[in-house]
């Protein structure tokens, strides 16, 4: 059995490393090409791209693998559930909300997907002095030792990476996704939910789209977007129950 750990954006596996430690198990931590991991030349950068990357990850992992997922990492998560189940045996995600169908993007999402803001967006994100871009993660709640090595790959590599892969997902890509969303119960899936993460649409919508993939749920109170590096053990303990349960 494989647990498979996979990030999110603008991320690295590095928000996985004081979880990992509190697992007891061995895990596996996916890196998304370009973060933290070298970007390929010609590398498709699209959504599409990445779950073609995430299918042949999962395919050289020793099976059965449990897929665990944080944010992008989370909505790939939920997507290969939804159309490759024969290569997991169950699945994780803090983000069931983007699949609810009255999801709209954050903010800098919305500013990435849009023509030349996005360009300038992480133009900037890339010039900015390292000890900037973590004191920007430590102040949305990422703890200062994560984001210390979170900003060192926030380079222009990474920035090239963000631009086609949040434009391939701009709505309606997402609700249309959603209308299939029921076919994520072919595998047992587990929603974790953080209350306080402005970035997933909100308790209810996460609830729902939850419910339509026929996952469990469970409350990470008072955590926002990064739980997994605030409340390790916890947070461990939640998907170590889960997957527990499962045997």
């Amino acid at each position: 059995m494989t647990i498979a750990l996979m990030h999110g954006v603008p991320e690295t596996a590095d928000i996985w490393t004081a979880m990992r430690k509190e697992m007891g198990v061995e895990t596996a931590c996916l890196s998304m090409p370009g973060f933290g991991a070298p970007l390929p030349d010609g590398f498709d950068c699209t959504f599409d791209g990445y779950l073609a990357w995430l299918v042949e990850e999962l395919s050289a992992l020793p099976g059965p693998v449990d897929l665990v997922g944080h944010d992008w990492g989370g909505i790939l998560t939920i997507r290969l559930a939804m159309e490759r189940p024969d290569l997991i045996r169950s699945w994780t995600s803090d983000v069931t909300g983007v699949y609810d169908p009255s999801y709209k993007w954050h903010d800098l999402a919305t500013a990435w997907q849009t023509t030349k803001l996005g360009e300038q967006t992480v133009g900037m994100m890339a010039a900015a002095p390292a000890a900037m871009k973590a004191a920007q993660l430590v102040g949305a709640s990422m703890p200062e030792d994560v984001a210390a090595k979170v900003a060192a790959a926030m380079t222009e590599e990474m920035g090239r990476a963000i631009l086609p892969l949040y434009r391939s997902a701009a709505q309606p890509v997402m609700s249309e996704l959603a209308k299939d969303l029921g076919k994520a119960t072919a595998k047992p899936g587990l929603a974790i939910i953080a209350t306080e993460d402005a970035y997933t649409g909100g308790q209810a919508p996460s609830r729902a789209a939850a419910e339509r993939a026929g996952a469990d749920v469970a409350l990470m109170p008072g955590q926002g977007h990064w739980w997994m590096a605030n409340e390790p053990g916890r947070a461990a303990g939640i998907i170590g129950a889960f997957l527990s349960a499962l045997d």
